[in-house]
């Protein structure tokens, strides 16, 4: 064993996370401080193993079920990548192809496609009080159905995006923090920006925004929430990040001032979502079905987001940024300007010059999941690891 993995598992050693076995995985403030270092460690050591050619498969069969009830690309192949990985099969569920439009229970959807899973991953992000309320029922009806013997093994949720949170993406934007500032010893004080910015397209969820200043505001960074008046996220999230700041000595601050949050800023975040506000008049509509009314709603959106084009990621707001340095993230894909629409949250030049970067933060997505499922399936996650690095199978052979 290497002396790199030595040390991950070294930091493994010192970490409380026993909870995490045999548990889900539905929000990042659901987790203590351990508990996250124990899924960015183990992140670490699966993607060093398979740098280093060494097999990660800690299954030799079973299935990873998805299920994504709004669209994905990065969080679909994330999923699938971290199964594989781990030796699952992935397994998507297209419901347009099931039983649930024939009456089908989300409790009977949940068991039938459990009998040989050893992880469902969900995405349910569209509807305020929907998303997580269906992850939680089927990780409860999964668990039903593994305590009544139905089930030979208790699949894992994890939250692949909800209502709320989007934790694996999340915590990817975090690993890539972590890495780029050299340890999350060296984050305190630095000052990070969440900012809405202009999106021709669809009134995207706050799942996102909600889930950034949920999870920085706990590495005693300076994080600051900006948005055009009015363009307000789930009040219960931002109270979750004043308690973090407080707790991890650093601030949580608000302005509808773009150019006001991005002065001095290490880390800038630039993306479009819709007002709480709207997204509960959505899913009152969705509530009644009139999927009419959504639409007239979702064009409402679009226009009043007009009114603020000049919310937008430019090089001369870069410029204002600490040492005009500033990381540039996003969870992709962007709207830029000029390239994919003609207004938009970035402009070209700064989303270019970002390319490598941003890939590299999509990259630690699979292995983020990984460890999820990792840690939620080993017992004993040091052993695994010094099995795995003991057992030194070729991930391929040359």
């Amino acid at each position: 064993m290497d002396a790199e993995l030595k040390q991950f598992i070294g930091k493994l050693d010192t970490l409380d996370f026993k909870k995490m076995y045999n548990d889900n995985f539905f929000w990042t403030w659901d987790k203590t401080d351990d508990e996250l270092a124990a899924v960015f460690t183990v992140a670490d050591a699966l993607r060093h193993l398979r740098e280093n050619n060494i097999s990660t498969r800690i299954f030799d069969s079973g299935l990873g079920i998805s299920i994504f009830r709004d669209n994905s690309t990065r969080t679909r192949f994330s999923f699938a990548s971290a199964c594989n990985l781990l030796g699952l099969t992935p397994q998507d569920l297209d419901e347009k192809k099931s039983q649930i439009a024939h009456g089908e229970t989300v409790r009977e959807t949940a068991n039938m496609v459990s009998f040989m899973a050893d992880v469902i991953g969900i995405r349910d992000d569209m509807y305020i009080g929907k998303g997580h309320t269906y992850q939680k029922t089927v990780a409860d009806a999964v668990e039903k159905g593994y305590r009544d013997g139905i089930l030979e093994q208790k699949p894992t949720l994890v939250n692949l995006q909800c209502d709320v949170d989007h934790p694996t993406q999340c915590m990817a934007d975090m690993e890539e923090v972590i890495h780029y500032f050299g340890g999350v010893e060296n984050l305190k004080g630095k000052k990070l920006v969440m900012s809405w910015a202009y999106s021709p397209s669809y009134g995207k969820p706050l799942s996102v925004p909600q889930g950034v200043i949920g999870l920085m505001t706990r590495f005693g960074m300076d994080v600051v929430l900006a948005h055009p008046d009015g363009y307000d996220v789930m009040p219960e999230t931002e109270e979750i990040a004043r308690k973090n700041a407080a707790k991890s000595g650093g601030s949580f601050t608000k302005t509808n001032n773009m150019a006001e949050a991005f002065e001095g800023a290490d880390i800038v975040y630039p993306k479009s979502w819709a007002p709480f506000a709207m997204m509960e008049t959505r899913t009152n509509l969705y509530g009644e079905g009139d999927f009419e009314g959504i639409d007239r709603l979702e064009k409402q959106m679009l226009e009043h987001n007009k009114e603020y084009m000049d919310w937008c990621c430019t090089e001369k707001l870069m410029k204002t940024t600490n040492n005009g340095k500033a990381l540039y993230l996003h969870c992709l894909p962007a709207d830029i300007e000029g390239v994919s629409c003609e207004r938009g949250e970035v402009e070209a030049p700064v989303f270019n010059a970002a390319l490598d970067t941003l890939y590299k933060e999509a990259s630690y997505k699979p292995y983020i999941i990984a460890a999820m499922i990792f840690l939620a399936k080993e017992k004993n996650p040091q052993a695994a690891l010094e099995k795995l690095a003991a057992r030194n199978m070729p991930r391929f052979f040359c």
